[in-house]
């Protein structure tokens, strides 16, 4: 399992990444696009949309299942990630690099804070 050690992580299994400008660019972690399987579609907001931390911002469908996918920060979507709704296997295929999903311009940057580091969310995933 892959958990890169300069990201966040939240419960629901989603991971952040801050940017030096502010912005906060969020997918899912190896962890859930491997419990997921073949990833087959992904609904994702409009830019300038908000989202509210720990609220739903959007949607993946597996062969499995479908399920949400949660904002670990509050703030305005500033970018997505057109080429999922092509290959939305981009996400089992490359979780941290081309599967991202979402720019947030988050409201506060600190709130990332409260999210896991690396070896956090892998001692919960592993429980």
């Amino acid at each position: 399992m892959n958990v890169p050690d300069d990201l966040k992580y939240a419960d629901t299994h989603e991971w952040a990444r801050l940017v030096d400008d502010g912005t906060v660019t969020l997918g899912i972690s190896d962890f859930a696009q491997g419990q997921l399987g073949d990833v087959v579609f992904i609904g994702l907001p409009a830019v300038g949309a908000t989202v509210t931390a720990g609220e739903p911002f959007g949607e993946i469908e597996s062969t499995k299942s479908v399920s949400d996918l949660y904002a670990p920060v509050t703030g305005e979507v500033a970018s997505v990630n057109g080429a999922l709704g092509d290959a939305p296997e981009r996400v089992n295929a490359d979780p941290y690099g081309e599967g991202w999903m979402i720019v947030i311009r988050a409201a506060d940057v600190s709130s990332l804070d409260r999210l896991m580091d690396a070896a956090a969310y892998r001692a919960f995933v592993e429980t």
